[in-house]
């Protein structure tokens, strides 16, 4: 099975393990430090929104300039040095002006890097096995997503309550993912750079050329992606049924330790019964956790609806870029990449401060059940799509 994943795939997958245990030291902890500086619930519903629409359009800009130079490593290297740098910044002051700015800095770090660095991962995979090549490096990336979260309950057990320190941690598996990227070379191409000029919005001009099939399978994952609010509600749910932090922590390191588990051989299994099918079957298992959500207050249920999540995310995220990656022109990867990663993320702006509104005046369980049923309206939409495969990949 492993015979599928190259070298570069190999060091790319490991440069994300490293970023993710510094991203994810801090993730489960984000929302409960915000709320100890004073963030409401819809303050922090819109950071999330806010930083994650910063990511998606830098990604689409990104991802055009990085076709267009026909080259992909020095995105790649820039991204995940600011991504380092980014850490220990949110730390130095409170100041609800300066973590807007930091957590921005960041999310523009990853749009710098993405559409470049999964082009490079869908140039080294065929039609045949783009499901397991980036179901392997969303299984890494996870792995990484499981360390952070340990080492900061770890680090918290010992000194409960002080956030501030794990910023500072978080350095040290960036500069470690900075060291990993100079393993890798720019890679020969047929693909010679162009002299189009590249504004900030140009990538949007690829909606109107890109293949009818594209277009009609980012409607169906926008669609969704739109009631798809960011993972800290449902952390906060978990938090508000009584469990501590340690809980808390500790459940998001179960979630991720599953999703890690499962994402390499879902990946394969959906190149072998068809990525479509799979992705349908991950909403199904969407739909389940959230109105499971929507219900629950008992620890025991948590973890099963966070192991089926776990598995919905394997059968999704890797997925989903695999489908794209093999309805367009392989000369347009990293801009079809980035131009799904900016509509998402500008979904996803809406969507986490969306959930904050519904959450405050609604509750959690009508936020929960809206998302489900819509999982389940997507499912409906794509059943009606054909998955092809372009002739060129």
């Amino acid at each position: 099975m492993f015979k599928k994943i190259s070298r570069v795939v190999w060091i790319v997958s490991v440069v994300s393990l490293f970023t993710d245990v510094a991203s994810e030291m801090l993730y489960p902890i984000m929302p409960i430090y915000l709320k100890s500086i004073g963030f409401s619930i819809i303050v922090i519903g819109l950071l999330e929104g806010v930083a994650e629409a910063t990511a998606g359009l830098s990604k689409g800009y990104f991802g055009k300039l990085s076709d267009v130079s026909a080259k992909r490593l020095p995105f790649v290297q820039i991204g995940y040095i600011l991504s380092a740098i980014a850490k220990p910044m949110t730390a130095i002051f409170t100041y609800p002006a300066w973590i807007f700015f930091v957590r921005t800095t960041d999310r523009f770090a990853k749009g710098i890097r993405t559409g470049a660095r999964d082009a490079i991962l869908s140039d080294e995979a065929t039609a045949e096995t783009k499901g397991a090549v980036f179901g392997f490096h969303r299984a890494m990336d996870t792995i990484g997503a499981a360390i952070g979260p340990s080492l900061a309950l770890i680090y918290l057990y010992f000194y409960p309550g002080n956030y501030i320190t794990l910023f500072y941690i978080a350095f040290i598996p960036g500069v470690l993912a900075i060291i990993t990227t100079l393993l890798l070379k720019e890679k020969k191409t047929a693909l010679a750079p162009t002299h189009e000029k590249v504004s900030f919005f140009s990538f949007l001009n690829y909606w109107k050329q890109s293949p009818a099939a594209y277009r009609q399978l980012l409607i169906g994952l926008l669609l969704f992606t739109v009631f798809n609010s960011s993972d800290v509600f449902l952390l906060l749910k978990a938090k508000d049924a009584g469990l501590n932090d340690t809980q808390v922590i500790g459940i998001y390191i179960f979630y991720n330790l599953i999703y890690a588990l499962f994402a390499f051989p879902v990946g394969s299994l959906a190149d072998k019964i068809g990525l479509k099918r799979m992705f349908s079957i991950g909403l199904a298992l969407f739909a389940i956790v959230y109105f499971g959500f929507s219900f629950n207050s008992n620890l025991y249920i948590f973890l099963g609806l966070f192991f089926i999540y776990g598995v919905y995310a394997s059968a999704t995220e890797g997925v989903s870029k695999a489908w794209i990656c093999n309805i367009i022109e392989k000369k347009d990867t990293a801009t079809a990449i980035g131009t799904f990663s900016a509509f998402q993320s500008i979904g996803t702006m809406v969507a986490s401060s969306l959930a904050g509104v519904i959450w405050f005046y609604l509750g959690a369980k009508m936020l929960f059940i809206m998302s489900g049923i819509m999982a389940l309206v997507v499912i409906v939409y794509l059943r009606r799509m054909k998955e092809k495969v372009h002739p060129i990949n």
